[in-house]
């Protein structure tokens, strides 16, 4: 894989940071800016609005603009969103800074798709997907539970410092190891923005958005609330949260970089594999969820396999999308984040039944038996080479 997919895996990661840092920050966010703990969590909501609305539209504004250029801009727009929210006390204020900065990161994560898909032939474009998760994954594993630390010891104002600073390199590593040139497909030679808007209307593009969507709602719906899940259901303790935390995050990098390798060649056989393997496991974990060894062996297991079908189903987005160039990356990015704010919201209404705290495992598996009753009938339309895709002679990004 090209260096420049790791430098871009740097930047996701600071980003993926600040995106699952306020897990463990709004309790300390609250009386700090002298509002409810409820209110301090719809810090999460305005992210992932931001990042749903900005993917699309800020990739369509930067799609005739230079990558590296659009990269760094979006890159310096989050760490000022950071430096601004680490020094307000005024609540709006701080909402409007992370709607800034998921503007930013759903920006600089459709152009960063968008040109790892042309930093390589098409038939590794699952790979060049996988490295770039592979930055959020390392933010589940290290920057979350280190924010939540830093949190402790500094203040929530410290984390986000600390991760304006995280921008810093990611700058330069974009700077130095992202070739100057335009978007893939821009110029005169490029499709018009109207065009690669009529690629949403192919069923099969469709399919895979709403199926990844899906898959990512059932992650996020346990991820959010494992929390309880741990201290209060398998009973622990507080200090065993980031365990199970870092033990998802390291299954999500296994089954990212596991998938990576075999969504290009083989989609058919992760769907096949993967899809019943986590249909089971989230039951699984619903039942046993009293028992911490258990509890800590499915959460590995569940992260592993859960981003596995899901880059899988992310990568085949990038593939129907084949036809929308410069617009391919916000559509993976949409579907995603989609599913990141579906997911909880269902999983929450869950939490007041008699399920409790196991409802939103129980929410998991019934989203994920929802996608393979979908996916399973129609695998092969899934997995096919798609017609809109269009052959890139080069791996490289076009100038």
């Amino acid at each position: 894989m090209p260096l420049p997919l790791y430098l871009l895996a740097l930047a996701v990661f600071a980003m993926g940071t600040s995106e699952f840092m306020l897990v463990g920050l709004v309790p300390a966010i609250a009386p700090d800016l002298d509002i409810t703990v409820g209110a301090a969590g719809t810090l999460t909501s305005a992210f992932a609005i931001g990042m749903i609305v900005g993917a699309p539209l800020m990739a369509a504004l930067a799609r005739h603009w230079p990558v590296r250029s659009s990269l760094l801009g979006f890159i310096i727009a989050f760490a000022a969103a950071h430096a601004v929210g680490a020094v307000t006390t005024s609540f709006p204020v701080l909402f409007a800074t992370r709607i800034v900065a998921a503007l930013a990161n759903a920006g600089f994560l459709a152009v960063a798709l968008t040109a790892a898909a042309a930093l390589v032939p098409p038939d590794r474009k699952g790979r060049a997907l996988a490295v770039l998760l592979s930055g959020v994954t390392v933010a589940t594993i290290v920057g979350v539970p280190g924010g939540a630390v830093l949190g402790s010891l500094l203040g929530w104002r410290a984390t986000f410092w600390a991760v304006a600073a995280l921008c810093l390199p990611a700058a330069l590593g974009v700077l130095g190891g992202i070739p100057a040139g335009r978007t893939p497909g821009t110029g005169g030679d490029g499709p018009a923005l109207r065009s690669e808007l009529a690629q949403l209307r192919r069923p099969r593009l469709l399919l895979v958005m709403g199926l990844g969507a899906v898959v990512n709602a059932a992650t996020f719906a346990s991820f959010t609330f494992l929390a309880p899940v741990v201290t209060d259901t398998a009973g622990p303790g507080e200090l065993w949260v980031p365990v199970a935390l870092v033990l998802f995050g390291v299954g999500s990098f296994v089954g990212v970089t596991v998938a990576g390798r075999l969504s290009d060649r083989r989609p058919d056989a992760v769907i096949a594999v993967g899809g019943p393997l986590l249909l089971l496991g989230w039951p699984a974990l619903a039942v046993w969820a009293d028992r911490p060894l258990v509890l800590f062996s499915l959460v590995l297991a569940q992260g592993a396999l859960s981003f596995a079908l899901g880059s899988t189903l992310i990568a085949r987005v990038l593939h129907e999308a084949g036809g929308a160039p410069t617009m391919a990356g916000s559509y993976a990015t949409a579907a995603l984040n989609i599913g990141a704010a579906v997911g909880p919201l269902i999983a929450a209404t869950t939490l007041t039944t008699a399920l409790g705290n196991r409802g939103p495992l129980w929410t998991s598996g019934l989203l994920v038996a929802l996608a393979l009753l979908v996916a399973f009938p129609l695998r092969a339309v899934i997995t096919a080479r798609s017609s809109g895709e269009v052959p890139r002679p080069s791996g490289k990004i076009p100038g």
